[in-house]
């Protein structure tokens, strides 16, 4: 009886760690897991290869826990971020080729200059801007899309579920004053491998 009562608090001390809070969903991947439309399967390989390349980013150097960031969609890696010098861009896009399951690697890490606060203060500003001009679309799932601005520049991951939908979220951040280019890595749904029925 003790047994079973500690193997059950145990069990829901485990089970409440996995409830997901926000739009990064249970498992992190940057989409509510209810709204994803990756099958539950997909979208836990997804997440295994992201905190495993995390984990690894992490031990190459602890500096790497702010100033890189990865995301995984469908095998499809994509790193962002700031480093200090391109041989460091160079060994981290070879670590994320090394990780297991990985289909395609982007790279949008770029070598980091004097810090402005100006600049990055209109980053910031352009990101704001861009979320919320998607979360007031109707015909856009916001949860679906991760944003990140460095000097001017959108850089945006994401599922869409048409082609509409994708169209929608590019000419919202081509509307948006002071960008300079929209670095759009949409995956359509219909070109995921495995979708949820």
């Amino acid at each position: 009886m003790k047994f079973r009562l500690i193997l059950i608090i145990t069990f829901s001390v485990f089970l409440s760690g996995c409830v997901g809070v926000s739009s990064k969903g249970i498992f992190g991947t940057g989409v509510s897991v209810a709204l994803d439309p990756r099958t539950l399967g997909t979208q836990i390989d997804d997440s295994i290869m992201q905190k495993n390349l995390s984990a690894r980013i992490l031990l190459l150097d602890k500096k790497y826990l702010f100033s890189v960031n990865s995301k995984v969609l469908d095998g499809r890696l994509f790193l962002t971020g700031k480093v200090d010098t391109p041989e460091e861009k160079l060994k981290l896009t070879k670590m994320a080729w090394e990780t297991e399951g990985a289909r395609s690697v982007r790279n949008d890490i770029k070598v980091k200059e004097e810090f402005n606060f100006k600049q990055s203060a209109k980053d910031l500003l352009i990101t704001s801007q861009l979320r919320t001009a998607i979360i007031l679309n109707k015909n856009i799932k916001a949860t679906n899309y991760q944003i990140d601005t460095y000097k001017n520049k959108i850089y945006i991951y994401g599922i869409a579920l048409t082609t509409s939908e994708k169209d929608d979220v590019i000419s919202e951040a081509k509307e948006i004053s002071d960008v300079e280019d929209v670095i759009a890595s949409i995956l359509l749904v219909d070109n995921l491998r495995i979708q949820k029925n």
